[in-house]
Formats: C-alpha cells, structure tokens, sequence
C-alpha cells in the first residue's frame, strides 16, 4: 500500500491505496473507486474529510487522471464524495448510503428496461408492504 498525504490544512492520517491491477478484468475506474470506497469504510476518511486531489491519487495508483476522475464521478453520483471544479473533494455519506443510492439506481435501470416508468415505478413501491 501507498499512502497519500491529506490535502494541507486537513486533519486526521494518511490515506493508504494499493496500486491498481492492470491484470483484473475489473475496469480501472472502478478498481479506483472500490479503494476509496474502503479508505472510507475503514474509516481512513470520514464524513466531512477532505481527500487528495485527482493528480495526487492518480500519481499513486498509476493511473490517468482521467481515470480518477471517472472514479470520483461515480462515488459522487453514490452520494458518498462532494466535488467540483477547484473545490476541495469531500467526504459527505457513508458506505451505507451508497450502495442504497447505487442499488436504488439498478433498480431505475431494471425497471426502465422492463417498460416501467418513474411514476410507474413509485407506485409499485407505494404498494409494497
């Protein structure tokens, strides 16, 4: 593991990343995403915490930044991180939180592929018990 110094003027240790595997058939975006999803699980960051910038975690894991930060999309789009154009990255959900908005998006996107629309979709859920 390689660790990652916290942005100046954050509070709390290291980040600590494994090198991604380029050998793993699991996109490199998403190997990106799943370490900083367990840096935030373990507890290395928490809720309110800032995390380094794209160049640095791209620097290293070996990656593009590009690669990074698709990654950090995704985490953002999960409710987990809170990020934009020269603002800080944040910490603003739990590991909880986004897999509920994750596995709430799979279910928009199973639905949508069975003909069900949004309001369609809310209702059936209305109806559940």
């Amino acid at each position: 593991m390689t660790n990652v110094n916290r942005p100046s003027g954050a509070d709390g240790p290291e980040l600590a990343f494994d090198a991604v595997d380029r050998e793993d058939p699991t996109p490199l975006h998403e190997q990106v995403a799943a370490e900083i999803r367990r840096a935030i699980n373990e507890g290395e960051a928490g809720q309110g915490d800032r995390i380094p910038q794209a160049r640095d975690l791209a620097t290293v894991l070996g990656v593009n930044n590009n690669t990074v930060l698709r990654a950090l999309r995704l985490l953002r789009d999960e409710g987990l991180i809170e990020m934009g154009r020269g603002r800080a990255i944040r910490v603003t959900g739990n590991p909880e939180r986004g897999a509920v908005i994750a596995r709430t998006k799979a279910l928009i996107d199973f639905a949508r592929h069975h003909g069900y629309r949004r309001d369609e979709l809310i209702a059936l859920m209305y109806r559940l018990p």
